[in-house]
């Protein structure tokens, strides 16, 4: 039984960029003694984070927008409830969360949106259209020339659930299909009419590598100058999946010194990417503001599964619980 101190529920939506949280998910069915704050911006101080977070009851976080280490989490002695948005949730400490009782939901997390933009951003970057779009507009007229997909070599890292999904689009560009991960096996990679290799074969041999697997302490840093020096100097690298697992000065060395031929960049190891970061100078890199996630299709299930867990809670009958221990301290 959940113990309140006041009769006004306070619930914060966290890092809605887009301010669009609330047309989503059925939030006018919570009971009218809830009040909900939605923060359009993140916050990275954690002093000052801690400032704003404590009043709040409940949390809504947008996948790994915002961290919440123990060090947060032991400063804020009214939260409850975590409605995290994703299955994964790397951002939060769960196990500190866990022995304070903070109770921890999630929901489902259709993995296709994420595979749809890889391939966005390697027709973007191949055929310069994100280059010849603001060159058009500018009055000019076929500046460049781009590079087509068939026959060429695609090389996966990782071929977890997108992973998959990009192998499979693979094979309606009749490209050729390179796989390595640390535990890759050929069966695996047969499937989807690809080799596994080792991880040199698989960034020399490659016109394009992508990357699609998890960022955890095993692969932060895992591709880095000795990865991206072996690369051929027409190829591409495509990260849709985090950004520190990408040695990100190295890859800026290798994009300004032309050591590969470009690169299409969705997630940053800061996040918004500051104004003046040293990609926003570079011409043969495509950059998107993390947005493997961000579609109507997904936000629906995000906001609208949190709302339901935190309508549940509400009832003292907590669902999708990632941590049901908590339970027990709560």
């Amino acid at each position: 039984m959940v113990v309140r101190n006041s009769s006004v529920i306070e619930i914060a939506i966290l890092d809605d960029y887009q301010n669009k949280s609330l047309d989503f998910g059925n939030w006018e069915s919570l009971p009218k003694h809830v009040h909900t704050t939605v923060f359009n911006n993140g916050e990275t101080n954690e002093k000052l984070l801690i400032e704003r977070l404590r009043p709040f009851e409940i949390l809504v976080t947008m996948r790994e927008r915002t961290w919440l280490p123990g060090s947060v989490l032991e400063n804020l002695p009214n939260l409850r409830l975590i409605a995290a948005t994703g299955a994964r949730q790397a951002n939060i400490d769960i196990e500190t969360a866990t022995d304070m009782g903070i109770i921890i939901c999630s929901t489902r997390s259709p993995g296709h949106s994420t595979s749809e933009l890889t391939w966005g951003l390697i027709l973007a970057v191949t055929r310069n259209i994100g280059l010849e779009d603001h060159l058009i507009r500018k009055g000019n007229w076929q500046t460049a020339i781009g590079v087509g997909l068939e026959g060429k070599t695609l090389g996966l890292v990782g071929l977890g659930r997108v992973g998959k999904d990009v192998a499979s689009i693979a094979a309606a560009f009749r490209m050729n299909l390179l796989v390595w991960s640390p535990n890759m096996t050929q069966e695996r990679a047969q499937v989807y009419n690809g080799k596994s290799v080792t991880k040199a074969e698989l960034f020399s041999q490659s016109d394009i590598v992508t990357i699609h697997i998890p960022l955890n302490e095993t692969s932060r840093g895992i591709i880095s100058k000795k990865e991206l020096s072996i690369m051929k100097p027409s190829s591409y690298l495509i990260n849709t999946s985090r950004g520190p697992i990408v040695n990100e000065k190295d890859l800026i060395f290798a994009l300004e010194h032309n050591m590969i031929a470009g690169a299409g960049l969705d997630v940053f190891d800061t996040e918004p990417l500051p104004k003046d970061h040293a990609l926003m100078k570079l011409s043969n890199v495509v950059l998107s503001p993390h947005l493997g996630y961000v579609t109507q299709e997904n936000y629906e299930i995000f906001y609208g599964e949190s709302v339901q867990n935190i309508m549940a809670y509400l009832k003292n009958k907590p669902i999708n619980v990632l941590n049901p221990n908590a339970l027990e301290s709560s």
